[in-house]
């Protein structure tokens, strides 16, 4: 608590230096004072809350807040109706993306049905020990993109045999690009993840992270989940068979696969950041 008062201290005195129109904050500790602050100053502020179940700190500050803007619309009940508003989250720029011949920079044709994998920036253990495992055997027609990660890249290299079908990349620079030119997305379902998708209408299979707070990673892929845009398949769950079933049910179904497709773009927000403008402005010209 001596430390949080602290902090606040300190806010306030570069607060009242810098004298900011608004003040945004997205949760953690980190923006915890700095947000009370400014409350306290007076000085307009907004929280936006990115996942669907809110973290301590979002929660606070939702009684002190000039306004809250949501990302899904599970994490309503959780704050006052009267301050909030569904924005979404940052996709602007994945929403405006169209189909590319991007994947021909990684060795695959830009006109096949292409899925793309990946883990995170680091990678993740459980999905390349299962994605290892799917492509071992793996002779369909659809291609597969996979970020391995750096950590496991040179091992995945060794275990999975040479295909025209397959590209294994350590990192995938223009992800943007690539994520609009794919027909399935199979990964995590961190927020940003969850709105760049939904923005492009990509059908996913989401593999929520066990290591996050409150759970929060299953909650998000549920809201998918729940209305068909999305399959999930749980940490702990997750194989080389079971991803396999999971991808190969979407990508030889035409059907379905538009089906969770236009689900999803229906769960998307393509215009958060014009939103979130919006939302700043009627603030700064109250």
């Amino acid at each position: 608590i001596q430390l949080f008062l602290k902090s606040i201290r300190e806010a306030k005195k570069i607060l009242k230096e810098f004298k900011p129109d608004v003040v945004i904050g997205t949760g953690g500790y980190v923006s915890g004072a700095v947000v009370y602050a400014a409350s306290k100053l007076a000085i307009p502020t907004i929280i936006h809350e990115q996942n669907s179940v809110p973290g301590i700190t979002n929660k606070f500050l939702s009684r002190y807040v000039d306004r809250i803007a949501l990302s899904f619309e599970d994490a309503a009940p959780f704050f006052p109706a009267e301050k909030s508003s569904l924005i979404g989250n940052r996709a602007q720029e994945v929403a405006d993306m169209d189909k590319s011949k991007i994947l021909a920079t990684y060795g695959l044709d830009p006109e096949k049905k292409t899925v793309l994998i990946f883990g995170g920036s680091q990678g993740a253990l459980k999905i390349n020990q299962a994605v290892t495992e799917f492509l071992m055997s793996f002779d369909q027609e659809y291609q597969v993109l996979y970020a391995s990660g750096e950590r496991y890249y040179k091992d995945i290299q060794t275990k999975v045999p040479a295909c025209a079908n397959v590209s294994i990349q350590p990192y995938i620079n223009k992800m943007a690009e690539v994520m609009a030119s794919s027909d399935l997305l199979v990964g995590r379902a961190g927020a940003t993840s969850i709105a760049e998708l939904t923005a492009l209408g990509l059908p996913a299979i989401l593999i929520p992270s066990p290591y996050v707070t409150n759970d929060h990673q299953t909650k998000n892929a549920m809201s998918l989940v729940k209305n068909n845009a999305a399959k999930m398949i749980k940490d702990d769950e997750l194989d080389g068979r079971s991803l396999k079933q999971a991808i190969e049910e979407i990508m030889t179904n035409d059907q379905l696969q538009k089906q969770m497709s236009l689900a999803s773009k229906q769960q998307g927000i393509p215009d958060a950041s014009e939103r979130m403008y919006e939302l700043v402005k009627s603030l700064i010209q109250k």
